[in-house]
């Protein structure tokens, strides 16, 4: 349900990105929550169930038998056959009408590349890949026996290490020198379920507000953002505002044809 104020920061949000030159949209746990994925923070967030030193990479290494049993329930038996959900093929929409000219993501459920979106780029990995630590190939998720007692290297028999960001591993310098430099040319983006703790990633919105961009929000949750760098925040579930902010930018489109 969208309330009356979220209609109008939505009809707002559409037109600034039809006068946009460059927006962007950097998108966070919020997004694939009606999708069924949980959250890692928070009272009922993963980690309140797990101890979180099973993804710290030296841990991993020198103890992966202990640490896959719950890096497997967590991240592939309970993310086993979850689908995309309205949020994401919206935003994958937007981008086909040109309206978003690339997606940055802390998420690394592979949902964006699932709904159809292109460019886009993960700052903390994917759950989809796997990365030999002996010999640095790297394999998709369905070429690997899962069921062993820790991913092994079809090649060498090293280990594999899921191609997601562990604690205390750096992020990807390519998808951050990408981030740095789009937010010095972005005039708006948009920040989709996103809290605004997680460091480093959690700066770009700020740099691009620093370089005179527009940031707006789509949370129904206040962040770190909200009272400091956001133009507006819509208080909607990605999933609803998404699909209606698609819905109005069409609209606003059709109006602008007649007017010709």
């Amino acid at each position: 349900m969208i309330s009356n104020y979220d209609e109008q920061n939505i009809q707002k949000l559409a037109q600034l990105l039809l006068k946009s030159e460059y927006p962007i949209a950097f998108t966070g746990a919020g997004i694939s929550v009606a999708s069924g994925i949980p959250s890692f923070r928070g009272e009922d967030g993963i980690w309140s169930k797990y101890d979180p030193n099973i993804l710290e990479l030296s841990n991993y290494y020198s103890h992966p038998q202990s640490c896959w049993k719950f890096i497997k329930e967590i991240f592939y038996d309970k993310l086993k056959g979850v689908k995309p959900n309205p949020g994401h093929y919206a935003l994958t929409d937007l981008q086909k009408m040109g309206l978003i000219a690339a997606i940055f993501t802390q998420n690394i459920d592979n949902l964006h590349q699932a709904s159809g979106s292109r460019d886009v780029y993960e700052f903390h990995g994917n759950t989809q890949y796997f990365v030999c630590r002996s010999c640095e190939s790297k394999y998709s998720v369905v070429d690997i026996n899962l069921d062993d007692e820790y991913p092994r290297c079809p090649d060498c028999r090293g280990l594999l290490k899921p191609d997601f960001i562990f604690f205390s591993e750096e992020l990807p310098g390519d998808v951050l020198e990408k981030a740095y430099s789009d937010a010095k040319i972005a005039d708006l983006i948009i920040v989709i379920g996103c809290s605004g703790e997680v460091y480093p990633a959690n700066q770009i919105p700020n740099y691009v507000k620093q370089f005179g961009g527009k940031v707006v929000e789509i949370n129904p949750h206040s962040s770190l953002y909200t009272k400091t760098i956001s133009d507006f925040r819509i208080k909607g579930k990605s999933q609803d505002t998404l699909q209606e902010l698609v819905a109005t930018v069409k609209k606003m489109r059709e109006m602008q044809k007649d007017e010709k």
